[in-house]
């Protein structure tokens, strides 16, 4: 399974706490694309498709989100719910998003920038793509 979770290191003090996430030092990869997910329902679905090439790390920020991860022949789900740890998310991983908490809000940072061609949204599409 091309996935993992990353500890970030937090500094802090009696003033509050921060983190720096930096691009080929605690970010594994060249950081292209920042963007958030926010409001959404805890009955709502998101994600369902893989990338073929893009690498993402997902910070929940605030609230809870799980994760279902499927490299074509295993499927594991994980907890994002700490913004001091985030979830690397590797090429040609199907993810789906559920159960989100309310007030959730999920910070992304990717590789590459946006390209429609890129993404597979149908999952028989993407373990044909997995398994050639």
């Amino acid at each position: 399974m091309n996935y993992r979770l990353i500890d970030l290191k937090v500094h802090g003090d009696e003033r509050g706490k921060l983190i720096s996430l930096e691009g080929m030092k605690n970010i594994p990869f060249e950081i292209k694309r920042v963007y958030w997910i926010f409001d959404t329902l805890p009955s709502q679905d998101r994600g369902m498709h893989a990338h073929k090439k893009m690498e993402q790390i997902i910070v929940a920020m605030d609230g809870a989100c799980q994760f279902v991860l499927d490299d074509g022949k295993t499927r594991e789900k994980v907890w994002l719910n700490r913004p001091d740890q985030g979830l690397y998310i590797g090429r040609n991983m199907w993810r789906e998003m559920k159960n989100f908490s309310y007030g959730c809000k999920l910070m992304v940072l990717a590789n590459d920038y946006y390209e429609e061609k890129e993404y597979i949204r149908d999952y028989n599409d993407f373990l044909k793509e997995v398994n050639e």
